[in-house]
């Protein structure tokens, strides 16, 4: 969570009765995180949320993972696979593990309500634009923006403009924040973050004020429920609390440079349970003229490396075939790092700057591989560190 805000017509007092205009008591609705004992937010209803009239099993099939056998580094053009259809029932999984999956959306049409009760999920906007309508209101989406989406909120994804909505989803089986050392002991942001509170946008309203029946799509673990509701979901009148999306852009990311190599920690912009999220942006490259010319190799003994790679030039990987839209992933056991050509070009690059945009899913459990990702894999990727 962002810090505590306030939207729309609340009560002074968490609990209190709460009433509309006409006189009628509010329903409230608290979205608390580990039970009543972490973060919270207290919304106002016009009516009760939970009145369901019909509930049935989604016709959405799940993900089917394969392990990454043999063991292989594996680069995939996702840009070239096939879009369509909306944000939500259109994801292609990617790559996915017991703790987070990543999928690639390429859409068009708007998405139905849905809520995803396993986890938070985290977008990155690849291309395109989308309005974001939630409980919480409204949050409009652009190219580098990261959108946290908190466990359990009900949503919609509506793609703005004739451009396809391409994006990175990542879904979670907890709650995704920022790295712990980037905070104060009371959650305020460190100086030395590489951002800041004032970098994070907020549904800050106006509040969505629809009516009548609805359906919503509700994501567990065992696959996808559809509820219809009595009574639209966007009747809230006002909410307070810490529990709710916001967004970050990539370019609002300072990044920590230094004389000699900084390893990718001080790349960390997201961490969830089982993984870590890293952003690679545009920065000086080490200053020092005894630097390594580009980072070392290196084996990636406790993490799978996932690198979604979205704009510029990138020189550690020069003669690899990586071009923007592409996704390589290299696995724990699996010994890489610079490309020959890199390595062989690097001195040169001291002093200077890189241009590139990317971003890095680590897991500590091996990630499988979906048919979608091995469908767009370059077989050749594991001979490209050949210098032959």
């Amino acid at each position: 969570m962002p810090y505590f805000m306030t939207v729309g017509h609340v009560p002074r007092k968490r609990f209190s009765q709460h009433r509309g205009e006409d006189g009628r008591l509010l329903a409230a609705e608290v979205m608390g995180e580990e039970g009543f004992s972490s973060d919270m937010s207290l919304l106002y209803h016009r009516h009760p949320p939970s009145e369901v009239v019909q509930a049935g099993a989604a016709d959405l099939p799940a993900p089917a993972y394969a392990p990454n056998h043999p063991l292989l580094p594996r680069l995939f053009d996702v840009a070239a696979l096939a879009g369509g259809g909306d944000p939500v029932t259109g994801r292609l999984p990617l790559v996915g593990n017991q703790d987070v999956s990543m999928h690639w959306v390429s859409a068009t049409a708007a998405s139905p309500l849905y809520r995803n009760a396993v986890g938070d999920e985290l977008t990155y906007v690849h291309e395109g634009a989308a309005r974001i309508e939630s409980v919480f209101g409204v949050l409009e989406l652009a190219k580098g923006d990261y959108l946290v989406m908190p466990k359990a909120t009900t949503h919609r994804w509506v793609p703005l403009g004739a451009e396809p909505l391409r994006a990175l989803v990542f879904e979670t089986t907890g709650h995704v924040r920022p790295p712990r050392r980037y905070l104060t002991q009371h959650g305020q942001y460190l100086q030395e973050a590489p951002y800041f509170e004032m970098d994070l946008r907020r549904p800050e309203g106006p509040l969505l004020a629809e009516s009548g029946a609805a359906e919503v799509l509700v994501r567990t673990s065992e696959g996808v429920t559809r509820y219809r509701y009595r009574h639209h979901p966007f009747d809230v009148v006002g909410w307070f609390g810490c529990n709710y999306p916001y967004v970050l852009n990539i370019a609002d990311f300072s990044p920590l440079t230094g004389s000699f190599h900084r390893p990718p920690p001080v790349h960390q912009v997201f961490e969830a349970p089982g993984c870590v999220v890293c952003n690679f942006v545009p920065r000086m490259l080490d200053y020092d003229p005894r630097a390594m010319p580009v980072p070392s190799y290196h084996s990636n003994v406790d993490s799978d490396e996932i690198i979604f790679y979205a704009e510029g030039n990138f020189f550690s990987r020069k003669g690899s075939g990586i071009r923007r839209g592409a996704v390589s992933l290299h696995p724990m056991g699996h010994i890489h790092g610079p490309h020959p050509g890199a390595w062989e070009s690097g001195p040169a690059r001291v002093g200077q700057r890189t241009e590139e945009v990317a971003v890095m899913l680590d897991t500590f459990r091996p990630l499988r591989i979906a048919p979608a990702a091995r469908s767009v894999e370059d077989p050749r990727y594991v001979h490209s560190w050949s210098s032959a």
